[in-house]
């Protein structure tokens, strides 16, 4: 293509291209479009493939001129691209200069400035120079008890309570019967039978259980609650409704033995094995921690061993990202304290040096990934896809369908796979040493610094 570039301006990680393609070249590209669709175009009064051009150019010359002209934005665009060997950090941006019209009329030359943020040049740290420690923690036989103590809470049964003065307490079972009535009259929903409640248990709007501690069998009671304001039965809401309950049964816990059976209602062997599968969830959950402090810390590492120029518009588009979701957090009163005690001006700036963290951050992956030929396989990405589709129960395959055509989507889902797999590739370099830590800084959350 007959064209004319030259660069305007290169600082840092920005470069601008004034680009020229001459009139002449977008009517011989005009001519050959026209040529192209003349033996496909069915216009009365003419045989078919016998259109003049003339009239094919009076009746469609603009809009084929327009595509003429997008086409020609992209194929050059592109070869300033491969010609200057750029990669572009972000889209690049077109700026007409040519008055458009005259351009599409064919009396002006089409000219255009193409801005390109470019990737930042730089040498990432030499892997097998990171030296990190990874927390460690393996849980002891005593958590392992406390688990299985749980788990018999857990498949714990009721038995009726025996005796002459039979009371119901906090954390008993009731069988009851009850009717509700709002303004005298029975509501829908409002009433059942033989229905078993566990006092304490928040399982009923609140006020009715309480009211229940020292009920004994056989007995009815009135009580009488108020909805709360944001119940889902507006009818409903911020009403006072009185109960008639009986009291059948008033039956007392009774926590599942920890022995062979409570491993068997479980679908175990015996309490060997349900020791066994306990250990290995509470193990897998500190190398859980363990990871997450681990990446965390490699992170915290690669951001301070990094420093160089961040394309501008890459930054600010991070930072409207994350400002866009601060607003929505503050416009529902979300902000964490901290932050609802600040300015906005030093919001802004915390939240900006996050922004530029992020994207440091992305580059130092994406290069590390790049040069030592990372890849995510298609097979990879479909079972990420299912992984997430499967979240949403009955509408899973239509979900699994949408993330398989959307490319935006595919790329959300690629993302953190592929940060994963840099994150385990610097893992199998870097010199890492393991320290023993407590059960409770195995499970802190970390401090963040200032602002994230």
């Amino acid at each position: 293509m007959s064209m004319q570039i030259v660069e305007k301006s290169g600082e840092g990680a920005s470069k601008v291209y004034g680009v020229t393609v001459p009139a002449a070249e977008l009517a011989r590209r005009l001519d050959a479009r026209i040529a192209e669709i003349t033996p496909r175009l069915n216009i009365k009064g003419f045989r078919p493939g016998k259109v003049p051009a003339a009239h094919i150019r009076r009746l469609h010359g603009k809009a084929l001129m327009a595509e003429v002209i997008e086409q020609a934005l992209t194929e050059t665009s592109q070869k300033v691209l491969d010609d200057n060997k750029l990669r572009p950090a972000t889209q690049p941006d077109l700026k007409p200069e040519s008055n458009m019209d005259k351009v599409l009329e064919g009396k002006e030359d089409l000219s255009y400035e193409l801005a390109v943020e470019i990737m930042p040049d730089f040498e990432p740290v030499d892997l097998a120079k990171i030296k990190l420690k990874r927390p460690v923690y393996e849980p002891t036989d005593a958590e392992i008890e406390e688990a299985l103590a749980d788990l018999a809470k857990q498949t714990r049964t009721y038995a009726p309570r025996t005796g002459k003065t039979v009371k119901a307490k906090d954390g008993d079972q009731v069988l009851i019967d009850f009717v509700g009535r709002l303004y005298g009259e029975a509501f829908q929903g409002g009433s059942a039978e033989n229905h078993e409640l566990v006092l304490g248990s928040g399982s009923f709007i609140p006020g009715f259980e309480e009211q229940l501690v020292g009920a004994k069998p056989d007995e009815t009671k009135t009580i009488t609650v108020t909805f709360p304001d944001n119940y889902q039965a507006p009818h409903l809401a911020s009403k006072e409704v009185e109960f008639e309950v009986t009291v059948k049964e008033v039956r007392a816990p009774k926590d599942a033995k920890v022995d062979d059976d409570l491993a068997k209602q479980l679908g175990l062997s015996d309490l060997a094995a349900l020791r066994e599968v306990l250990k290995k969830n509470l193990s897998d959950q500190y190398a859980n921690n363990s990871r997450f402090k681990l990446k965390r810390a490699l992170l915290d590492e690669l951001d301070t061993k990094h420093d160089f120029p961040l394309p501008p518009r890459m930054v600010e588009a991070e930072f409207e990202g994350i400002w866009r979701q601060v607003e929505a957090d503050k416009a529902k009163g979300e902000l964490p304290p901290e932050d609802a005690k600040k300015s906005e001006k030093k919001l802004k700036a915390e939240y900006h040096h996050i922004a530029e963290r992020r994207v440091r951050l992305g580059l130092v992956l994406a290069e590390i990934g790049r040069r030592n030929n990372v890849q995510v396989s298609d097979q990879e990405l479909t079972q990420a896809m299912q992984r997430e589709a499967m979240q949403y129960g009955p509408q899973a395959q239509q979900v699994f369908d949408f993330l398989r055509k959307d490319p935006n989507a595919a790329a959300q889902i690629r993302a953190p796979l592929y940060e994963d797999k840099v994150v385990e590739l610097i893992f199998g370099q870097a010199k890492i040493t393991d320290k023993k830590v407590s059960k409770d800084e195995i499970l802190a959350e970390d401090d963040l610094p200032e602002g994230y």
